[in-house]
């Protein structure tokens, strides 16, 4: 693949993941001050999970030269959309929770993908 695409994918990877760790920032915001009873748990989680996985993107991706690290972050993207938009989706428009736990694996292996390419340098 062509270096310069590379390292245009790794900046958008970059660039989603600071966006996702602002939403991630705001949905606390609105968890806390906004939402009220059952509903606050399940979007401080959604908002943990943005915000912690936004900012391994933003700091991961430059780093991620080689294939199988682009593909652990594209696991720890995919994740995190599915695990915090699934809860946000349930609270804002009552959509099933079916795709959560799916978020959840995609993100362990995400960070065990992560973890394994980094033996193989």
């Amino acid at each position: 693949m062509d270096a310069e695409l590379q390292a245009r994918r790794r900046k958008l990877i970059a660039a989603v993941g600071a966006i996702l760790a602002a939403a991630g920032v705001a949905l606390a915001a609105y968890a806390s001050h906004a939402a009220t009873g059952a509903a606050q748990a399940p979007l401080q989680q959604a908002a943990l999970f943005a915000f912690a996985h936004g900012v391994a993107l933003a700091a991961l991706a430059p780093l991620a030269v080689r294939w199988l690290a682009q593909v652990a972050l594209g696991l720890l993207l995919l994740g995190v959309l599915l695990f915090s938009g699934g809860l946000l989706a349930a609270h804002a428009i009552g959509a099933p929770t079916t795709l959560v736990p799916y978020g959840g694996g995609l993100m362990i292996a995400g960070w065990l993908l992560h973890a394994f390419q980094q033996f193989r340098r």
